[in-house]
């Protein structure tokens, strides 16, 4: 499967990275707190994927976010693999309130964004209760927070991280979230076409990434 996928991409982003660890498995009808831990094989797996990847000079970035243990993270950038550093939750949560941490010291060994398909787009997001909490870190990085969407891709442009991406979503300032986990004919997962014309879409992410640009990013 790695194999096919290389031929056609640079990189691939392995959504559930921990999966390759251990899977919460639920038995069918059950209750969540029915479920269990079951574990792979996962130097056997981590070993096919860090071959394939080399063979075909791809990027490997695994989405280790939510309940995953230390060892994934640790494992995956000690074998040349990118974590993930999401805006939205870059906070040091063993410090009281859980104060954000600013970009400039996020891990280099990871793939920076705003947010994820399965989050809140930035316009919906920065718009809620925790829009305020980005306004002083940007302004602590002489940002205008007025507009918080074009800072939070000027404040990811400060990431050190080895790859640094937005989304059509998040460019676009788009409301609708892509993906809404958990659904399944409730909202049009993966079915949203661009608010705008392809003709308008290019220029428009043009001038919201122009702050990544300039940084070399």
């Amino acid at each position: 499967m790695l194999r096919s996928v290389l031929k056609h991409a640079d990189g691939i982003r392995i959504d559930h990275v921990a999966g390759l660890w251990r899977l919460w498995w639920i038995p069918p009808g059950e209750p969540p707190s029915r479920g269990t831990y079951v574990h792979y094989d996962a130097d056997a797996m981590l070993g096919v994927l860090a071959l394939e990847a080399y063979r075909a000079g791809a990027v490997v970035v695994g989405e280790d976010l939510g309940t995953v243990e230390p060892v994934v993270t640790k494992t995956l950038q000690e074998n040349g693999m990118l974590t993930s550093a999401v805006l939205y939750f870059q906070r040091d949560y063993y410090a009281e309130g859980h104060p954000l941490i600013p970009p400039s010291q996020w891990n280099p060994k990871a793939m920076a964004s705003i947010s994820t398909h399965d989050l809140p787009t930035a316009a919906t997001f920065f718009a809620g209760a925790d829009g305020p909490d980005f306004d002083s870190l940007m302004r602590q990085e002489g940002i205008d927070p007025s507009d918080r969407v074009a800072g939070a891709h000027e404040l990811l442009a400060q990431a050190p991280c080895a790859l640094v991406l937005t989304s059509p979503q998040d460019a676009l300032r788009e409301t609708r979230q892509p993906n809404v986990p958990g659904t399944i004919d409730e909202h049009p997962n993966w079915r949203i076409p661009l608010p705008v014309p392809l003709e308008d879409f290019f220029p428009r992410v043009r001038d919201i990434t122009r702050p990544l640009r300039s940084r070399g990013r």
